[in-house]
């Protein structure tokens, strides 16, 4: 199982940057998405894969009964995907807003507009 995530991981990292080197700026935010799940993959990965149990200590416990996942990765990457989409969000709008202004989303279009005053 830990080799399959792994390649799946390779693969995810390298159709990410593959994307981010791209001209236009949705394949950047796509690749910069496919970068964010890569390494949230990659957190439980390293964390230790655990079936069938629960990080939570049952009643009449005082502490975690074995086996059980580590919370700690499973609370990181649940902080990396609310982050993620944030900024994904954040990005689309800039997209957007540019497309609306330049009429393009090629970044090689864009730096010819970096001097020109407005119309």
């Amino acid at each position: 199982m830990t080799l399959v995530l792994a390649i799946v991981i390779g693969i995810l990292y390298a159709a990410g940057l593959y994307m981010v080197m791209r001209r236009s700026m949705v394949k950047l935010i796509l690749g910069l998405a496919l970068l964010g799940h890569a390494a949230n993959l990659l957190i439980f990965t390293v964390g230790g894969l655990v079936r069938g149990g629960t990080p939570i200590v049952p009643p009449g416990q005082e502490s975690l009964v074995a086996p059980y996942p580590d919370p700690v990765p499973q609370a990181l990457v649940l902080t990396a995907i609310v982050i993620g989409f944030a900024v994904q969000a954040f990005a689309l709008v800039l997209v957007k807003r540019a497309h609306q202004e330049t009429g393009t989303d090629d970044f090689d279009s864009l730096r010819a507009t970096d001097g020109a005053p407005p119309p």
